[in-house]
C-alpha cells in the first residue's frame, strides 16, 4: 500500500491513537505538551505530526473544518493502522449556564450534517465507544472548571443555522453544536476504531455570544486559555487507550 491520497501517509508513519483538532495550528499547540515530535506529512488542511505524552506514542492530526474532510481524516487514518481517533475542538453551547471556556465530553452527536447519511440511514446512531468516552470523562474528573457530558449536535452550515435550529437543539437537551462529531464517530464505527470528542465552547448561541463577538480573533480569551485543560484531557485520556 502507498501513501493515502490526502494525508499523505502510509502504513507505519503513525501511531495507533489520534487526535484530531480542526486547526492545522492546534496541532502544534498539542504537540508543544509532549515529550517528542515529528512532522510526518502536510497537505491542504491536513498536518499530521507524530508525538509521545507520557511516554505514551501519538498521532495529532488536523481535520479542517466540517464533516466531509474529517471523515477523509479517519478513512485514511483508519487505512494505515490507527485504531483510535479522538476529536478535539471546539463548540457553541445550546443550553444556558454553559459558559465560554467550559469543555463537553461528547456522549452521541445529532446527524445535523450530510457526510454520514452516505454512510447509512440517519436513523443509525452516531455515538462514542464506551472505551474512549469512559477515558474522556475519567480524565475530565477533579477539574476546577466545568466539564459538561452529553450529547451534541454536529452541523455542516455555519451560516444557515437558524434560530429554529438553535431552538429545537436547545429543546431536545443537546449540549452543544460543532461540525465533525457525528462523521467522526460514524466512520469510526464503521472501520472498527474507538472515537470519542472533547470540544471547549467557544460561544453561546442561547445566550448569544458566539465565535468573534467578544475578540477581534477567533476564540475569545477565556475558551483560548481553556483549550488548554480540553488538550490536556484528552492526551491524558490516550495515556489510557
Amino acid at each position: 500500500m502507498g501513501k493515502q491520497p490526502h494525508l499523505l501517509v502510509g502504513p507505519g508513519y503513525v501511531h495507533d491513537v489520534a487526535l484530531l483538532p480542526g486547526d492545522p495550528g492546534r496541532v502544534d499547540r498539542i504537540a508543544d505538551r509532549c515529550d517528542e515530535r515529528e512532522t510526518v506529512a502536510e497537505n491542504r488542511e491536513y498536518r499530521v505530526v507524530n508525538a509521545a505524552y507520557d511516554g505514551r506514542p501519538l498521532t495529532v492530526c488536523s481535520t479542517g473544518i466540517g464533516s466531509p474532510s474529517a471523515a477523509i481524516a479517519v478513512e485514511e487514518l483508519a487505512a494505515v493502522g490507527v485504531e483510535t481517533v479522538v476529536r478535539v475542538g471546539t463548540t457553541g453551547a445550546l443550553q444556558a449556564g454553559i459558559e465560554i471556556g467550559d469543555v463537553v465530553v461528547a456522549t452521541g452527536a445529532a446527524k445535523d450534517e450530510g457526510t454520514s447519511r452516505r454512510y447509512e440511514a440517519a436513523t443509525v446512531p452516531a455515538v462514542p465507544d464506551h472505551e474512549t468516552l469512559s477515558a474522556l470523562v475519567d480524565a475530565a474528573a477533579g477539574r476546577d472548571a466545568p466539564v459538561h457530558v452529553g450529547p451534541v449536535a454536529t452541523d455542516d452550515a455555519f451560516y444557515a443555522e437558524t434560530d429554529e435550529h438553535v431552538a429545537a437543539w436547545n429543546d431536545a437537551g443537546l449540549l452543544c453544536v460543532e461540525m465533525e462529531a457525528a462523521a467522526i464517530f460514524t466512520v469510526a464505527r464503521r472501520k472498527g476504531l474507538g472515537a470519542g470528542a472533547i470540544c471547549t465552547v467557544d460561544g453561546n448561541l442561547i445566550e448569544g455570544t458566539q465565535k468573534g463577538e467578544t475578540d477581534a480573533e477567533e476564540l475569545p480569551e477565556q475558551a483560548k486559555d481553556n483549550v488548554g485543560r480540553a488538550i490536556e484531557i484528552a492526551l491524558e485520556a490516550a495515556t489510557q487507550l
